[in-house]
């Protein structure tokens, strides 16, 4: 089966959709700006930080920065060819990007293993690229055994930081990093998006229905997704605001305005 299928071969939408290249991420247009004019320019820092809420494609950007950085041609954040070593990294299998999670091997003893590691040349990409998810677990031991690492770290290394706390981390570990702040997709954003992928899976979705799963996913596209896809299951294929509605307990604002409307009606004739 392909990539993230199960054994009937079907792909939930939050990962057949995850955005591959960097025009697909929803709202961050500043940022890919930045990030493009710095890889055509050579310019890749030893580490980078990336915040924001969940679901809002910072362990994806993580990749696509792996991808960029170690692109065939040269680094570039125009990846039009997807070779087979950019479907590894975007998959999470290529031995020279490695994914570390944070909230479960955030002890001395895991990070006492990556500078380890970090000194051994890449087995076959330019860069050797670690990325640490929800980076804010790590002990304050583990952050302090990083610190020398992360400020100099051999010239063939990259750490990529993804934090939903970036409060929580050290200002010696910030300090050290070049950093993005993701900004949330407004409910337009993320509406034109679900309909796009409602049309390119022949899903029956009324505006209506698509407006209320954009507010119910509070700027998380892969929320947005999942409840795309569960609306569309419980519903066939077929999704209105109603069945929205009941399903994930949102409540329509024109409805509620109506019955606040009507309710302070009702009190002022008491």
């Amino acid at each position: 089966p392909p990539s993230g299928a199960n054994a009937t071969g079907y792909r939930v939408l939050a990962r057949k959709y995850r955005p591959r290249v960097f025009p697909d991420l929803i709202g961050q247009e500043a940022m890919v700006r930045t990030l493009a004019n710095a890889f055509s320019s050579g310019r890749i820092a030893q580490a980078y930080m990336l915040t924001g809420v969940r679901g809002v494609g910072k362990t994806t950007t993580a990749r696509l920065i792996a991808r960029a950085i170690n692109y065939p041609a040269g680094p570039t954040a125009d990846l039009a060819e997807m070779t087979p070593q950019c479907e590894a990294i975007l998959e999470s299998r290529h031995m020279d990007v490695i994914e570390m999670d944070g909230a479960s091997q955030r002890k001395i003893d895991d990070i006492r293993n990556v500078i380890d590691q970090v000194r051994y040349a890449p087995a076959s990409l330019r860069f050797k690229v670690y990325i640490i998810d929800e980076v804010h677990m790590l002990t304050e031991q583990a952050f302090n055994a990083l610190l020398k690492t992360l400020e100099e770290p051999p010239p063939h290394v990259v750490f990529i930081l993804c934090t939903t706390e970036p409060h929580r981390l050290p200002d010696t570990v910030r300090g050290r990093c070049q950093s993005f702040a993701f900004l949330r997709p407004t409910p337009d954003e993320l509406l034109e998006a679900l309909r796009r992928i409602a049309d390119a899976e022949s899903i029956a979705a009324d505006d209506d229905a698509l407006r209320l799963v954009a507010r119910h996913a509070g700027g998380s596209f892969r929320d947005a997704i999942s409840s795309l896809d569960q609306l569309s299951s419980a519903g066939g294929g077929a999704i209105d605001a109603a069945s929205a509605q009941a399903i994930l307990g949102v409540v329509d604002e024109d409805r509620k305005s109506t019955r606040l409307n009507s309710s302070h009606t009702d009190i002022s004739r008491m």
